[in-house]
């Protein structure tokens, strides 16, 4: 079972254009959210909730501001970094068979948060854990899985009704693919080289390399 763990790990990719759009049936959504919501969080804070979104006109609606802030990006990028950028999908929010979108409630658990009062971020973390959990079940479901970060916040706050001083973390691409690629994306197209374990592995203080 370790073996299979590490096997998901490793397999686990960012999915943008291999989406089928076949549905995802009930049980295998719950299992997953259920892994999701099995995460650890400090002081036992649970901070996250998960919205599902299944409706075709609020993801149409979300893919239109995706693709207005692409263009915003690109306008800071230069000659050579916007040809390999315009070669790259940045999501696959119509494609895929639902979106999960996650959240953080800084004050869930409050006032006082066990082991979060010197790092304010702790809770955040936390509900980064949830992604990593959803995402690892998705890809042991053999579900593919796409987190789209071209938003903005308060955009998608107003979108979904998600209420003042919530922060929607991840809007997640969430369904059946044709296939998981076995470089990612951003390596296949050359956008940037993954570092080695031995260049970002220190020993009992930082060595000055980066």
């Amino acid at each position: 079972m370790g073996h299979d763990l590490y096997e998901i790990i490793h397999r686990r990719r960012d999915v943008r254009g291999e989406f089928t759009g076949e549905p995802v049936p009930d049980d295998t959504l719950d299992r997953i959210l259920t892994a999701a919501h099995a995460a650890p969080s400090v002081g036992l804070s649970q901070p996250w909730d998960f919205v599902v979104v299944r409706d075709r006109r609020l993801r149409e609606t979300f893919h239109a501001h995706v693709r207005e802030e692409r263009e915003v990006f690109a306008a800071t990028l230069d000659a050579e970094a916007a040809a390999r950028f315009a070669r790259i999908r940045i999501d696959g929010v119509l494609e895929s068979t639902l979106s999960v979108v996650v959240t953080y409630d800084p004050e869930r658990g409050g006032p006082g948060v066990l082991g979060r009062h010197a790092i304010a971020d702790a809770g955040l973390y936390s509900s980064c854990l949830a992604i990593q959990n959803l995402w690892l079940a998705a890809t042991a479901e053999r579900l593919g899985v796409g987190w789209v970060s071209f938003y903005r916040e308060d955009f998608l706050r107003g979108l979904l009704g998600i209420p003042a001083g919530i922060r929607p973390v991840a809007w997640l691409c969430l369904g059946p693919v044709t296939h998981l690629h076995d470089v990612p994306d951003l390596e296949r197209h050359g956008w940037r080289s993954r570092r080695s374990l031995e260049m970002a592995r220190h020993e009992d203080r930082w060595d000055g390399r980066r």
